[in-house]
């Protein structure tokens, strides 16, 4: 996209969101160990997934060939599998297996992200599509697939990715038009959830935002782990909103790090395995330690939003293939 015709309020929002991710992984290992931190690992969970989700979902309205899919997705996708597995044996010295099934830290999105451009186009010729997805990622909840082709993610995730392709861009100026009465009804969902939650003596953990585990892995009953995470929907489609009220619609210098997420995606993930490997990010307890760890981690995003990764990236989902004569995934026609 040229820069004339180039949307930054998604590149800013992208940016805001690649490096929640960043920051929510690093503090994985020591979150509990200081108040602000944990409040920071709820309030990232929350929304930034299912931000990204959306707004890849509506980027992806555009028809795509399953050639094209597999060139753009599959192919990086085990190349990427590769490069980590051959860092947790000889580098971390990890026990692990070559597991395409079971993708490795964060590339269970690429996975993800294929399917969904796969499957919405035929799912959308559906009435009530978006009811089943919803109600899908509620009773996957109730399964034991784990990590299997991140199934349980793929589900759970879904209803975001569809609510991308449906949307459209000026829609969000309606939103801050109208941000007081979804602030009103966020503040209710959150009362109402927490009530709930008190009242039942429910477990709680940033897991629920995950979309990994399944109730019983968080403690908690069937029926109430559905309450639970449909709360959840509820609160990161409004936050999603929310937060997109105060993202610039101009060109910033911090552009560029929406403009290449994947980089940072991609290699984040290899320095945080190295990192966790260490006592360094356990050992992060005061105020001062955490800050620092945040300004670590936007730093790590500024240098992997530089050149040479972004060329790796480009390079591999450019690899070359046999032209595979599918026919394209078309949106118009409907049921």
């Amino acid at each position: 996209m040229s820069s004339k015709n180039r949307d930054y309020f998604f590149d800013n929002y992208k940016a805001l969101l690649i490096v929640l991710v960043v920051v929510g992984h690093f503090i994985e290992p020591c979150y509990h160990n200081n108040a602000v931190l944990e409040g920071m690992k709820w309030f990232i969970f929350s929304f930034h997934m299912p931000a990204f989700v959306f707004i890849s979902g509506y980027f992806s309205r555009k028809p795509a060939s399953f050639g094209k899919l597999v060139q753009k997705l599959v192919i990086p996708y085990f190349i990427y599998e590769l490069l980590y597995y051959f860092l947790y044996i000889f580098i971390i010295h990890k026990d692990t297996g070559l597991y395409f099934n079971r993708p490795k830290f964060s590339l269970w999105y690429i996975m993800a992200l294929f399917f969904w451009r796969m499957i919405t186009p035929y799912l959308t010729r559906l009435k009530g599509h978006m009811f089943l997805a919803v109600l899908t990622g509620l009773l996957v909840g109730t399964t034991e697939l784990g990590n299997f082709f991140s199934i349980p993610r793929i589900l759970v995730f879904f209803p975001f990715f569809l609510a991308g392709y449906h949307f459209k861009r000026e829609w969000f100026e309606t939103i801050r038009e109208n941000v007081g009465k979804l602030l009103l009804l966020l503040t209710g969902i959150l009362a109402g959830g927490l009530t709930f939650v008190s009242v039942f003596h429910i477990h709680m953990t940033p897991k629920i935002f995950y979309g990994r585990y399944s109730y019983l892995d968080m403690e908690t009953s069937d029926p109430a782990g559905i309450i639970v995470r449909l709360t959840c929907y509820g609160i990161s489609f409004l936050a999603i909103f929310l937060i997109s009220v105060c993202i610039p619609r101009t060109r910033k210098r911090y552009s560029l790090l929406g403009q290449r997420t994947m980089p940072i995606y991609l290699f984040h993930g290899l320095v945080y395995s190295i990192l966790k490997e260490t006592p360094l990010l356990e050992s992060v307890t005061s105020l001062w330690q955490g800050g620092l760890l945040i300004v670590f981690c936007v730093m790590l995003c500024w240098i992997l939003a530089q050149d040479i990764p972004n060329q790796f990236v480009t390079r591999i989902s450019s690899v070359p293939i046999y032209r595979i004569s599918l026919p394209p995934l078309s949106i118009n026609k409907k049921i």
